[in-house]
C-alpha cells in the first residue's frame, strides 16, 4: 500500500487521495489480481457480445441492439474506474487531480443515468414483443430503437453535466482522503465543510427522474407481461415468454438494487465501507455478470457464437489446405 511520505511527494495541495478498494488487508496482491482478472473478463465478454450483435444477422433485432448498448456502457463503466485504481496500486500513487475526479464523476453519472433509461426501454421492448406481437414491427422499428437509445444517452449526459459541476464547486477543507476507490460524488462531498443541501436536493430530483420513473416503466411492463404469461394455456409458451424476460429482470434487480441502496437510503442506514462494496458490485462485478447472463441463458447468442467459431475453424482449414 501507500505511505504518507509517498503521498506527500506525489500529491499537490489540491489533489485527492483514493483509499483503494481493499485498504491495507493482508491479501491485497491477491485481491487486486482477482480484480484485474474481472476487468479482463468484462472487457472480453462485453466486446465479444458487441461484435456478435454487429456481425450476426440473426441478432439484428431491437432486443440485441439494446443489449449491445448495455455492453458498451459496461465497457465504459469499468474502463473509467478500474485502470486508475489498478495503476495506483502498482505505482503507489493513489492521488487523483480535481479534473480527473470530475471526469470520473461525469462519466459515472452519465453512464448510470443512461443505463437506467436503457433498462426501461428494454422492458418496454419485451412488453411490445410479448403483449403486442402483431404491432411489434411498428412499435419497435429501427428508427424507434435509434431514437430511444439516443434519448437515453442524451438524458444521461444532461444528468452528468448538471450534477458534476455542483459536486465539484464545493470547497473541500477537511481531509483530502476519499473513502472510495474512485471519485463518487457522495464519498467526495463528505469532505466538504460547506452546506451541501443544494447538491442533495439536485441529487434527489435526479434520482426521482432517473431511478423512480424507469422503475415505474419497468414494473408496469413486467406486470403486464406476467399477467399475460399467467393467462397462457400452453406451458411451453409460458416457459419461453418467461425465459425471454428473466435475464433482463435479473440485471434490473442487480443494478437498481445497488443504486437505491447507495443513493436513496439515508446515510444512517449504511457506512462508507458498505457503500464502497456496493459500488464495487455494480462497477466491477455487474459488467462481468451481464455478458454471462445474456449469453449463457440465451440460445440465439450461444448459437451465433458457435456459428462464428465454426466459420473461423473452417476458414483455417481452407487456408492450411491452400498452404
Amino acid at each position: 500500500m501507500y505511505s504518507g511520505s509517498q503521498n506527500s511527494k506525489n500529491q499537490t495541495s489540491n489533489d485527492f487521495i483514493l483509499v483503494g478498494l481493499f485498504g491495507e488487508t493482508k491479501h491485497t496482491l491477491l485481491l487486486y489480481t482477482v480484480t484485474f482478472i474481472f476487468f479482463l473478463m468484462a472487457l472480453a465478454g462485453n466486446a465479444l457480445l458487441i461484435i456478435l450483435v454487429h456481425l450476426e444477422p440473426r441478432l439484428h433485432t431491437p432486443m440485441y441492439f439494446f443489449i449491445s448498448q448495455l455492453s458498451l456502457m459496461d465497457l465504459m463503466y469499468i474502463s473509467v474506474i478500474v485502470p486508475k485504481m489498478l495503476l495506483g496500486q502498482v505505482t503507489g500513487d493513489h492521488t487523483i487531480s480535481p479534473s480527473g475526479c470530475g471526469i470520473q464523476i461525469f462519466f459515472y453519472l452519465t453512464l448510470a443515468g443512461t443505463e437506467f433509461l436503457l433498462l426501461s426501454a428494454m422492458a418496454y421492448d419485451r412488453y411490445a414483443a410479448i403483449c403486442r406481437p402483431l404491432h411489434y414491427p411498428l412499435l419497435m422499428n429501427q428508427r424507434v430503437c435509434v431514437c430511444l437509445v439516443s434519448g437515453c444517452w442524451f438524458v444521461g449526459m444532461v444528468d452528468g453535466f448538471v450534477v458534476t459541476p455542483i459536486a465539484m464547486h464545493f470547497p473541500f477543507c477537511h481531509s483530502r482522503k476519499i473513502l472510495s476507490f474512485f471519485c463518487e460524488a457522495p464519498a467526495l462531498l463528505k469532505l466538504s465543510c460547506s452546506d451541501i443541501s443544494l447538491y442533495k436536493m439536485v441529487m434527489y430530483l435526479c434520482c426521482v427522474l432517473m431511478v423512480l420513473i424507469p422503475i415505474v416503466v419497468i414494473s408496469s411492463s413486467y406486470a403486464l407481461i406476467l399477467h399475460l404469461i399467467h393467462r397462457m394455456s400452453s406451458s411451453e409458451s409460458r416457459r419461453k415468454a418467461f425465459a425471454t424476460c428473466s435475464s433482463h429482470m435479473i440485471v434490473v434487480l442487480l443494478f437498481f438494487g445497488a443504486t437505491i441502496y447507495t443513493y436513496m437510503l439515508p446515510d444512517s442506514y449504511h457506512t462508507a465501507e458498505q457503500d464502497m462494496m456496493v459500488s464495487a458490485f455494480y462497477t466491477i462485478i455487474t459488467p462481468v455478470l451481464n455478458p454471462l447472463i445474456y449469453s449463457l441463458r440465451n440460445k440465439d447468442v450461444t448459437g451465433a457464437l458457435r456459428s462464428r467459431l465454426q466459420s473461423g475453424l473452417n476458414l483455417r482449414k481452407v487456408v492450411k489446405r491452400k498452404a
